[in-house]
Formats: structure tokens, sequence, C-alpha cells
């Protein structure tokens, strides 16, 4: 009961992880008649720990990248502890092809993004995760990070930093 009681004092006194992408680069984005998705994207993404006193453990990152809720890339990055005030920033580069299932519905609206040079990519970063503070720790939690956007085609529109939403709802304890 104390384990939990201690687990609950840490979780009340960690201030929300922010993270956001500065830097979103599509060098090539294009599909082919069967449906192949021909991909170029690089990102910087910088996880801001903004705590005086609790440090985190990143024991695995997984960043996936998502077309019209598909899966067209992934990455993984190896373990880290991320200090209190401190900010890390991760850069992925996604890069290759991948068929993907269009409905009429999604390749109407590739068409549209295609003319207008702007195109909706979703990053999720799944984390496993323990906080520490001072000798406590906390066991694995397993949030999720997501980040929406508009990623221009390396054309002459510039990507304006995006901020990401955790999905931090009482992820410690599942």
């Amino acid at each position: 009961m104390a384990t939990v009681a201690a687990a609950a004092d840490v979780s009340a006194a960690v201030s929300t992880v922010a993270a956001n992408v500065s830097v979103a680069v599509l060098a090539t984005f294009s599909t082919t008649n069967n449906n192949t998705l021909h991909y170029d994207l690089s990102i910087k993404i910088a996880i801001r720990n903004p705590n005086r006193r609790v440090g985190i453990y990143y024991n695995n990152i997984e960043m996936l990248a998502f077309y019209k809720d598909v899966k067209f890339g992934s990455q993984t990055f190896g373990k880290f502890f991320q200090s209190h005030k401190n900010t890390s920033f991760l850069n992925a580069v996604f890069r290759g092809q991948k068929v993907i299932p269009l409905s009429s519905d999604q390749i109407l609206e590739l068409d549209k993004e295609t003319k207008n040079g702007v195109y909706a990519i979703v990053v999720k970063i799944l984390l496993k995760a323990r906080f520490t503070l001072g000798l406590f720790k906390t066991w694995e939690g397993n949030p999720m990070v997501r980040c929406d956007l508009q990623v221009p085609l390396k054309s002459g529109n510039e990507f304006l930093a995006t901020n990401c939403d955790w999905d931090d709802k009482w992820w410690l304890f599942r």
C-alpha cells in the first residue's frame, strides 16, 4: 500500500512532459497506380522534461508514421535517461515505399493534398518509461505521444512547428 501511495505522490509531483516537432522535411511523397507510397520524411522532435527533481528513464521509444490511418514507417530509438529540466531531441528518417490501401475518398483527399502541396501525416511515439525521484523509481508505464502534422512537400511551403498531445491519463497505473 505504501508503494502505491509513493507512486501517487510522484505522479502528483510530475509536471507534464512536453513534446513538439520543430522540423519536418518531406522530400518525396507520391503514390503509383497500384497504391504504392514512395516517401522520404525527416523529422526532429524535442521532448522537454520540465520537472525540477524528477528524471525519466526511457527504456524503449518507437516512432510510427501514418498516412490516412495506415502505418507507412517506423523507427526505434535506444534507451536513455533524461535528467530534470532537460530537453532531448530525436531525429527520425522515414524513407522507402509501401503499398497502402486507400479508399476512393482517401484517394480524393490525397489528390487534393498533392495539389496543395501539404500532407496530413500523423506521427505516434510509443514509450516505455519510468520516473525517478531520488532513490524511488516507478514501474514502467506506456505513454503515447501523437503529433498531427501538416507537412509541406519540399517546394517553398514552410513547416510550422507543431505541439504534440500526450495520452498520459494515469499511464503509470496501467
